[in-house]
Formats: C-alpha cells, structure tokens, sequence
C-alpha cells in the first residue's frame, strides 16, 4: 500500500512539475484579465467572480468584449458557449479515462478541465496509458495545483493594478502564445491541420460580423473541414 501511494504521490507532482512553464503564460494572460475587466468598469469582486465560476479565459475575453459592445446577453452566452465547445470534446477524450469515477468527482474535473489540464493529461494518458485511474487523477491534479492558483492571483493583479501596468510589458502576447503553444503540438495528422487552417482563414475573413459571430461560423466551419477530411482518408484506405 506505501508503494502505491508513493507512486500516486510522485504522479501527482510530476504533473505540477511538468505544467510549471505555462506560467510563463497563464500569469499574463490572468493579469491582462483582470487588467481589462477593470478597464471595462467591472469591480475586483465582480471580476473575481468573473474568473473563478468561469474559468475560461478566452471565453471570458470573448463575453468581456461583447459587454462593452452592449451585445445582446443571448449574444454573449452563444458566444462564449461556443469557444468552450471544445470543452465538450476534451470532455468525450477523457470519458475511457475518467468515465468510472465518482459523480462528484467527476464534476470536479469538468471544473479544472481547461486547455492546458487537457493537453498534458491526454499526454500523460496516451503515453502510460496501463496506468490506475488515481494515478491519472492525480496527474490530473497536480497540473491544476499550477494553474488555477496562478489564474486566480494573477487575474486579481490586473484587476488590482489596473492601468498602473505599463504599456511597455505588452501583456496582450500571452493570449495567442498560450494557445499557439498548446495546438501546435497536437497537429499530428492531416484533418487536425485542415481544422486548423480553416478555422484561421475563417476567423480573418469573417471577423467583419457583429458581435464576434464570425468566431462561431469559423469553429462550425473548422470542424466540418476536420470531419470531412478524416472521412475522405478513411474511405480511401
């Protein structure tokens, strides 16, 4: 039993360890939130509130510019439902991994479950994929022990600071480097390329629509590119 909790434990924190660098671009993305909320004329509870239920930066950019614009709420839910929609994929990824645990448990994954604790976990699934569930659970965890923390703290920074960050710090690099960083080693096969492809050009071509609708078009459109592609490969094998 010590060697099994030994083993467990040491899962644990070398899923901290290993999540340790995107805190080189979750403290930035978290403090230009926060910056901006607090720009928008959102108070540092309701920016707090913001980030903690949400959990989500992109989505909240997403809803944070939508309110300013006084987009319609209907808007802002679709929208930010949208660019979580992945979510629900990460989601169905992690069902042969986490589908026997817990309700409880389970909720409190889906709440933890962001870009960067789905991409090292799937990782770190494929590549042991024998090992127990508590192992990945735990794995799992010590990720999240990095980036919440860090969301939270630096998300209440920026909210903090405000307009006191210089411009010259240019925070605004850590959104599209986050996410850089995390898709461009997943471009394993032809339809992930496809997807990402379509969903760039669609995204520039069709930023012109209102309240950021053209992001939902582009992501309905980059996944039907995928899905077509993998259909047209398969049926020619």
């Amino acid at each position: 039993m010590t060697a099994y909790n030994n083993t467990t434990k040491s899962t644990f924190w070398r899923g901290f360890r290993e999540c340790m660098p995107f805190v080189l671009v979750v403290v930035p993305f978290g403090t230009l939130f926060g910056v901006a909320a607090s720009e928008a004329g959102l108070n540092i509870l309701q920016v707090m509130s913001f980030s903690v239920l949400v959990i989500a930066g992109a989505a909240q950019f997403s809803a944070l510019a939508l309110l300013q614009e006084n987009a319609p709420t209907v808007i802002i839910l679709l929208t930010s439902l949208a660019v979580n929609l992945r979510m629900a994929m990460y989601s169905a990824a992690l069902v042969p991994h986490f589908g026997k645990l817990p309700p409880r448990m389970k909720m409190l994954i889906s709440y933890f479950l962001v870009d960067q604790s789905f991409a090292m976990g799937i990782k770190e699934y494929e590549e042991r994929p024998d090992q127990p569930v508590e192992n990945k659970v735990a794995y799992f965890f010590g990720c999240m022990l990095v980036m919440a923390p860090f969301w939270y703290v630096s998300t209440y920074l920026g909210a903090a600071l405000g307009a006191n960050i210089p411009d010259k710090f240019s925070l605004d690099f850590a959104v599209p480097i986050c996410f850089i960083a995390l898709i461009a080693p997943t471009l394993r096969t032809v339809p992930h390329i496809v997807t990402a492809l379509v969903s760039i050009i669609a995204a520039l071509s069709l930023a012109w629509i209102p309240y950021s609708l053209g992001l939902i078009i582009a992501a309905i459109m980059a996944m039907m590119a995928g899905a077509f592609t993998e259909l047209k490969l398969g049926a020619g094998k």
